[in-house]
């Protein structure tokens, strides 16, 4: 049996941080190859989607990203016990290691069909999601009943995903020299009673089938002026909401640009709408009554909300604490790993 802790170990060796995700794609097609040769196995750039064709009911999608984020001081993965230390750990080279192992042991008549998709660039901009590519220009190879994201959930059920809206305010000013203010208009300036507004601003925690959704409205990035001795004509603030799935891309847009009502001009810098929970789709059900999985809202943005918006039920369900993710001190646990793969295995029916 394949010890999934050395197998993510092995995974954390090979760095790839997004954009560099070639390497290990590279890893994944061998490793599928040579130990699951049942499998229809398909590359596209750095994303590789390995496929059983049972003629089962019912298929499955199993997702799992390659890329990190930038390391940290954590590059080199530390083995101690039955703890994995290092870069991608949680997030989620142990989710990988899992989808690994399932495949390579899930024979050819698993009770439910499955699909493993390992794809590049998720970590950054939408524009480079391999997922995103995968559904415009194959789609058919990421259909199915259900998707599973092995996020790091901590061995949870993490249900649908909050939305997210990036929105650019621009308040525009006059030029003058800094000895001089009464001669320009300082940009800064005119922000400021929307800055005061927003920092005031209690964003609300909304139930969503049981689950409680607690919502953030942040400024998250704040650019102006050009000289220490310039008034500046210039601000542009990005402001980020993350809102419930009880609310429409449209509305939290309209509710988000009425709180920037000040600025001179306001554009979208990025969206991505909510996942609602699903709770109540069977296989929704089925996964969490084999594992007998607890289940809490996903406070974030995942790929489960590219699923739905194919008409996909999705969810996340992975190894690894997901407060973890993206810090220095990352690290997944054998326990978490073993009883993740003995959740799925038993879902789609693995022997």
């Amino acid at each position: 049996m394949t010890d999934l802790l050395e197998l993510t170990e092995q995974l954390c060796a090979v760095p790839s941080v997004s954009g560099t995700e070639a390497a290990l794609a590279d890893v994944v097609e061998g490793a599928l190859r040579g130990s699951a040769p049942g499998l229809a196995i398909t590359r596209i750039g750095a994303n590789v989607i390995a496929r059983t064709d049972s003629g089962a009911h019912e298929r499955v999608v199993l997702g799992g990203h390659l890329d990190t984020v930038p390391a940290n001081g954590n590059a080199k993965p530390r083995l101690e016990g039955d703890t994995l230390h290092g870069l991608g750990a949680a997030d989620m080279k142990g989710g990988l290691a899992v989808l690994l192992s399932l495949a390579s042991s899930i024979g050819d008549r698993p009770r439910r069909d499955v699909t493993f998709v390992f794809y590049d660039g998720e970590e950054v901009a939408d524009e480079h999601n391999g997922l995103r590519r995968l559904f415009a220009e194959r789609p058919e190879l990421v259909a199915g009943d259900l998707a599973i994201l092995l996020e790091p959930t901590g061995g949870w059920i993490e249900a649908g995903c909050q939305g997210t809206v990036h929105v650019r305010a621009t308040f525009r000013g006059a030029r003058a020299h800094s000895a001089r203010p009464w001669m320009g208009v300082n940009a800064v300036h005119r922000a400021a009673p929307m800055l005061a507004r927003l920092a005031a601003h209690e964003a609300p925690t909304v139930t969503v089938d049981g689950l409680d959704y607690r919502e953030s409205l942040q400024v998250v990035r704040v650019e102006a002026g050009i000289a220490n001795n310039v008034v500046p004509d210039r601000c542009e603030i990005v402001v980020n909401r993350r809102y419930a799935p009880a609310c429409s891309f449209d509305d939290a847009l309209a509710q988000t640009k009425a709180l920037l009502e000040d600025a001179d001009e306001l554009d979208i810098v990025s969206a991505s709408p909510a996942a609602a929970p699903n709770l109540k789709h069977p296989l929704v059900a089925a996964l969490i009554e084999t594992g007998t999985l607890d289940v809490r809202p996903k406070l974030g943005w995942t790929d489960v909300s590219r699923f739905t918006q194919h008409g996909i039920a999705a969810v996340n369900y992975g190894p690894g604490d997901p407060e973890l993710a993206h810090t220095a001190g990352e690290f997944v646990e054998r326990a978490e790993l073993d009883e993740c793969l003995r959740v799925l295995a038993a879902f789609v029916g693995s022997p």
